[in-house]
């Protein structure tokens, strides 16, 4: 079955024949397949979020399946938040990539779409631990272990929050030191036309002093005509 770009029956099956050793088979396999949805759509944070709804509940279904899951189910579950977390992460990434561009450009962060941009950013955290909690609440027996995952991990934090508040920064940062860079070029620039200014103006007046020489010879002209 697909949805969101997530083909969920091969996630489901993988939970639910998983064994709790294969923890690291089963972060990859969730950060594949949810970082390959996000770059099937337009990275908006309300695509995002039902890519994190999809992947939590054909991660929810195949656990709910596997008679040894109830050895170690919310390991198994802390690990299909890790890869959730790691392919979020690479979202934030392609938006710091993208944002830079437009700052490098002289773009200022308040702008429209930009300001929304780094809104979302600043969101990305919420919206996954938000995300989770819903797609989860309905998990029968699987709920504790879904809330237990969910609440180490906000103790601890994720990447993707940690690297999201240190691309807002590190943006807020470059925009303000491009501010500066184009005052200080507007300056410099204004600088070399006041260090010119005297001879600007003698090449005005030269030019107007040339214009009133020929009108005064054209005046002196017609007056001989006369």
């Amino acid at each position: 079955m697909m949805k969101s770009g997530i083909d969920q029956d091969a996630l489901t099956s993988m939970f639910a024949q998983a064994s709790a050793k294969q923890g690291e088979a089963l972060r990859k396999a969730v950060a594949d397949a949810t970082l390959k949805a996000l770059q099937g759509r337009e990275l908006t944070l309300e695509n995002i979020r039902k890519v994190v709804k999809t992947v939590t509940q054909a991660t929810s279904a195949g656990a709910a399946q596997n008679p040894a899951a109830a050895l170690d189910v919310e390991g198994m579950l802390s690990k299909a938040l890790a890869g959730m977390d790691s392919a979020l992460l690479q979202a934030v990434e392609a938006n710091r990539k993208a944002l830079e561009q437009f700052v490098g450009r002289g773009a200022g962060l308040q702008e429209g779409p930009l300001k929304e941009a780094v809104g979302n950013l600043e969101k990305m955290e919420d919206m996954f631990f938000a995300a989770v909690s819903k797609a989860t609440q309905a998990s029968g027996p699987l709920q504790p272990a879904w809330e237990n995952a969910l609440g180490s991990m906000r103790m601890k934090g994720t990447d993707t929050g940690a690297q999201a508040s240190a691309v807002v920064e590190q943006l807020m940062e470059q925009a303000k030191t491009a501010l500066r860079d184009g005052r200080a070029s507007s300056m410099r620039a204004a600088q070399a036309m006041l260090d010119s200014y005297a001879a600007l103006v003698s090449g005005v007046l030269i030019g107007m002093s040339e214009g009133l020489q020929l009108g005064s010879a054209a005046e002196a002209q017609k007056g001989k005509r006369r």
